[in-house]
């Protein structure tokens, strides 16, 4: 992976929106392991993975005097010992009573002055079994992103053979930057980032111009496309479109839901869909019991969901690689084929908006606005958001980490001021599904988790 010692302008934005503090971007992974990991060998792992991806071992600096996005710095006294910790499960051991250590270290916010990350290593659970909390700030990278940096820490066999991993390389150098080196070097990024904004706005304008010599009626009808659809993705959205869901605040709650892989797959090739198109119907269909079940039906909700816009050229930059794509569902369908068609077809759609092209230029000029404003943009655009729903691919081997083999692992998104996030990640032949929903949105979260139980085993039945 290549990392770059700026944030990108997208994280940079995702970094400083938490004026607010209900758009924290803290992804918070909850695994389950076969028993206790080694001390020693998860310490060494930990260690290891440091020295390989600069980000476990940097900290976020912000320059005051520059409108450059923060850098990121080695952290000159990194101390191993803050970011791992152990801990015993409480209560008997259950998967809930880990998902119930795991919510309050989800809602502490991160030091700032540290790299952002945290693992708690629960032992003691039931059946010898032991589990491991793993916080991670969002600005580091997004869900795909994360699954390359965690196979830095796993291994492919419970007792790898000695010198498996080669050499481990030394720890990175440490400089800590003088004010006058923070002003210079954030001038020369920006002198490099105007270049080659304006190289490739030359280019644009000359592949406009031709294009419009020869068909001017399509580059008009181009431009009000992309208008249009920058339009739809900055919109304010400020009331949930949920009569019930309507509160919001710092706490979460966490549920795991666990589906076979070839059931939801089998469901989504009857509508010629893909694996995602059946999840999110399931959770549609979900939110339609949820809300039925309060006498308070709705036709449709809001979402977002982030579509992972890599490509040839940025497969292996560290950081974000998403838009974005913020849309209304339906939810009143009561057909699960039709419910499936129909989300194909909505996803088709924001997979093709032209803005999700210009999602790095947006960001970097709402980034360069004042704090307060950005903040307030952003929280218009993000407040009315009903749900989230995210589909990261997993591994599809078994892994292991410090000689304890991993059962299960649970991703929970941030809310950024959604009601619920649902994320799935795909492990072996597996779906696991995280619930993070917010109690003043949802305060009977038994009946949330029945309902979308209800609704993912619906989509599974008609495979």
């Amino acid at each position: 992976m290549r990392f770059e010692h700026r944030m990108s302008d997208a994280d940079a934005l995702m970094w400083t929106i938490e004026k607010d503090p209900l758009l924290r971007s803290t992804i918070t992974a909850v695994a389950v392991l076969d028993r206790s990991p080694d001390r020693d060998r998860l310490l060494e792992a930990v260690d290891r993975a440091s020295r390989l991806v600069p980000r476990l071992r940097q900290r976020v600096v912000s320059n005051p005097l520059s409108i450059a996005p923060p850098r990121w710095e080695v952290d000159p006294n990194f101390d191993l010992r803050y970011h791992v910790r152990w801990a015993r499960a409480g209560g008997d051991g259950t998967l809930r009573d880990l998902l119930d250590m795991a919510e309050p270290v989800a809602m502490q916010n991160f030091d700032r002055a540290r790299p952002l990350w945290e693992f708690v290593v629960v032992d003691d659970l039931a059946d010898g079994r032991a589990g491991v909390i793993m916080k991670l700030h969002h600005s580091i990278t997004d869900g795909v992103g994360a699954v390359k940096i965690a196979m830095h820490l796993f291994d492919l066999e419970r007792e790898p053979t000695p010198g498996a991993h080669g050499d481990v390389p030394p720890p990175p150098d440490v400089h800590v930057m003088n004010q006058f080196e923070r002003v210079l070097d954030a001038v020369q990024h920006e002198r490099r980032r105007q270049l080659g904004t304006a190289r490739r706005s030359w280019r644009t304008l000359l592949d406009g111009a031709t294009s419009f010599a020869t068909d001017p009626a399509s580059v008009v009808q181009r431009l009000r496309e992309t208008a249009s659809s920058v339009g739809r993705m900055l919109a304010p959205a400020t009331q949930p479109l949920s009569p019930i869901m309507n509160g919001r605040s710092l706490s979460v709650h966490f549920d795991a839901i666990a589906v076979p892989l070839d059931e939801m797959k089998a469901a989504a090739r009857v509508v010629d869909g893909k694996l995602n198109d059946a999840f999110v119907a399931a959770i549609a269909g979900g939110m339609r019991r949820y809300h039925l079940h309060h006498n308070a039906p709705v036709d449709e909700l809001r979402m977002t969901m982030p579509i992972n816009v890599r490509n040839d050229d940025t497969e292996d930059l560290a950081g974000n690689q998403f838009a974005p794509a913020r849309f209304a569902v339906p939810i009143a369908i009561a057909d699960p084929v039709e419910r499936m068609a129909t989300v194909r077809e909505l996803v088709r759609r924001q997979r093709a908006e032209p803005a999700l092209a210009l999602t790095e230029p947006l960001a970097g000029l709402l980034y360069r606005l004042p704090t307060s404003v950005s903040t307030g943009v952003f929280g218009a655009m993000l407040r009315g958001i009903d749900f989230v729903t995210s589909n990261v691919p997993g591994v599809p081997i078994p892994v292991f980490f410090a000689g304890a083999r991993m059962e299960a692992q649970f991703a929970f998104g941030p809310m950024s001021g959604a009601a619920a996030n649902i994320t799935l990640v795909s492990y072996l032949d597996e779906l696991q599904i995280a619930v993070n929903s917010d109690p003043a949105a949802v305060p009977d979260a038994d009946v949330f988790h029945a309902c979308l139980l209800e609704g993912i085993d619906e989509i599974r039945k008609v495979g």
